[in-house]
This record gives C-alpha cells, sequence and structure tokens, in this order.
C-alpha cells in the first residue's frame, strides 16, 4: 500500500531545513547589510527609507512597572519567604549550590526559574551580609 516517508508538516523543501533560524550558543547574526538596489545578489532590492515608528505596546511585555515592583517588595516585606525560599538560602550559606538549585527546580519546575531563584536568594543573602 501507499505509504508516506515523511510526517505531514514535515517535507525537507530545502537541505539544512532542521537547523533553519537556530544559531550555536555564542554566535550573533551580522548586522543587516543596506540593500543594493539590485534586484539579484545576497542584499537584493529596492533601496528604501525606514519609516520611524512609534514604540509598540507589545514591546513592553514583561517589563516590571514601578507599582509593581513596590508591591512585591512590601510583599516580601510582610510575608518573608516561603519554607522552601529559606532551605535554599540555608544550602547556599553551607556551600551547597548544586543542591539549592535541585531544590529550586524540584518546587518551581523549570532550570530556568530555578537559576533565577537561586540568584535571588543569593543576593539576598550577600545584601543580609
Amino acid at each position: 500500500g501507499f505509504r508516506r516517508r515523511w510526517p505531514l508538516g514535515f517535507l525537507p523543501l530545502r537541505v539544512g531545513w532542521v537547523a533553519d533560524g537556530v544559531l550555536s550558543p555564542g554566535l550573533e547574526m551580522a548586522p543587516p547589510q543596506p540593500n543594493t538596489g539590485l534586484f539579484v545578489g545576497l542584499n537584493k532590492g529596492h533601496i528604501v527609507t525606514r519609516r520611524e515608528l512609534p514604540p509598540r505596546p507589545s514591546s513592553r511585555k514583561g517589563k516590571t512597572s514601578k507599582r509593581v515592583h513596590f508591591v512585591r517588595n512590601l510583599i516580601r516585606e510582610v510575608a518573608g519567604f516561603a519554607p522552601y525560599e529559606k532551605r535554599i538560602t540555608e544550602l547556599l550559606k553551607v556551600g551547597k549550590d548544586k543542591r539549592a538549585l535541585k531544590v529550586a527546580k524540584r518546587k518551581l519546575g523549570t532550570h530556568k526559574r530555578a537559576k533565577k531563584k537561586r540568584e535571588e536568594m543569593a543576593n539576598v543573602l550577600r545584601k543580609m551580609r
């Protein structure tokens, strides 16, 4: 019978299709070159002046406002640390950074969040000293 060689949506249209848009860590993209005005070549295309657009609201995403920062600091002041945060600080005090990371990862779910939390608790310890 008929057997599909490639799963739907995974047809390789060109060589290197897997690594499309994936950069090795430590490599930055080259700065964009201006168009040459020719319709062939690497920087092909009609030369135009870029429009200066106002910043989009979506580019603010993830930035904490002054008010939110203030409220979070106030809550931290009143409520203190969660038990797992206290445990992380204790582990950091005795120099068990890896164990602290593991505890944080277990509680928070992702490696990235755990690293951020460990760094935050290390900063808290630094401020206390």
